[in-house]
Parts: structure tokens; sequence; C-alpha cells
């Protein structure tokens, strides 16, 4: 019997193309090529700003500077003359003191630093027992304590005795100039007075 060779090509075809379709089946069923496999993303959000984009904390001012002693007068709430004790501060004589203030002399009143944080607090003397001096004071608002005014400026140390009794500005770049006005040629300089002079100027702002 004549075998029809159009038919045979046919089948063979037909077969070739299952065998093909199930290998490529086959191939698939195993997984997606890791190469045509799209890179992974970050799902981390990226930052907009980096630590150098965020703003400093702000610096806090410097310390009110004063050119004369009428100004330390005019602006502290309470300037007295007596010594440093290990507890506070003996009041033995009131120069000013604005009015309301309860303290007199004899008290005994509490003295607290300068706020934390003030860049000229390097450059600051301390206090100590013994010393005697003169101090323009200013009171916290929010507890019976007291400041020297821009610390160094409100502290005049004391030598001798009487109305001449000498004043000496406790620092030398920290320091007024002048009673009563300003002297440029003082400037930088320690400035020397006398108790006496003290008292007058702060009896001139009562």
């Amino acid at each position: 019997m004549a075998v029809d060779s159009r038919r045979t090509r046919a089948r063979w075809a037909t077969a070739a193309a299952v065998l093909t379709a199930a290998a490529l089946s086959a191939c698939g069923s195993g997984g997606a090529d890791p190469a045509a496999a799209p890179a992974p993303t970050s799902a981390a959000p990226t930052s907009a700003a980096t630590p150098t984009d965020v703003a400093p904390p702000p610096i806090k001012g410097k310390l009110r500077g004063y050119g004369t002693v009428r100004q330390l007068s005019e602006t502290a709430d309470l300037v007295v003359r007596g010594e440093v004790e290990a507890a506070g501060f003996r009041v033995d004589e009131v120069l000013r003191a604005t009015s309301g203030s309860g303290v007199r002399a004899g008290a005994r009143i509490t003295l607290a630093p300068l706020p934390a944080g003030v860049p000229d607090m390097a450059h600051m003397s301390k206090l100590e027992a013994g010393q005697v001096v003169v101090l323009y004071l200013a009171q916290d608002p929010a507890a019976p304590t007291f400041r020297t005014l821009s610390g160094d400026f409100g502290v005049f140390d004391l030598s001798g005795s009487g109305a001449e009794t000498v004043a000496t500005s406790r620092s030398q770049t920290m320091a007024v100039s002048g009673l009563l006005a300003e002297d440029p040629a003082a400037s930088g300089h320690a400035f020397r007075t006398t108790l006496g002079q003290l008292r007058a100027v702060a009896a001139q702002v009562r």
C-alpha cells in the first residue's frame, strides 16, 4: 500500500511542535530566568535632608557691656557692700535698692551663677569666701536669688577702710571706664575709684 508522503511530513511536523511546546512548558515551570528578573528596588524612603542640613541650636547672646558706674547703678536691682561667705553673701551696707526690696544691712542673700551656656562664662572670675566687695546685682524674678550684672562687670574688690576705701573692678576687660561718663583711654584696663564715689553715684539714681 502506498504511503502518502505529505501526510507523513505533516504528522512529523505536528509531533515536533508538541515536543517543543512540552519542553518550553517544562522550562517555564522551574521559575523565571534570574537574569530576566527586574532588579529589586529599595522600599526605604530617601531622606530629603542630611545631618548638615539641620540648623544648629541658637547660640545664646553675649552679656551686655557697661561703660560707667552710673549705668550699673541704674540697672541694678540691688547694690551692696559686704563679704562673700561659703553659703552666700553677708550684706554690710545697702548702697541702693529698688522699691520693694526687703534686703537690709545684716541680711544674707543667695548668689546664683550666670545661666548655663553664656559664652562669656569661661572668662568670669569666681566669688570666694572671705572676699570683701561691692556687688551690682539683678534679682531673679522666679527665685529669691541674685546674679551680678553681666558677671564681672558687677563686681568691685575693696581694699582699705573708711570712705577712701579703694574699689577696683574685678576684671580688666569686663569693666567700666568711668563714673558718669566713659573714658575711651581707660578701656581695657581695671577701673579704680573709691567706695565713697560708688556711694555718691548710687545716691544720684535713687
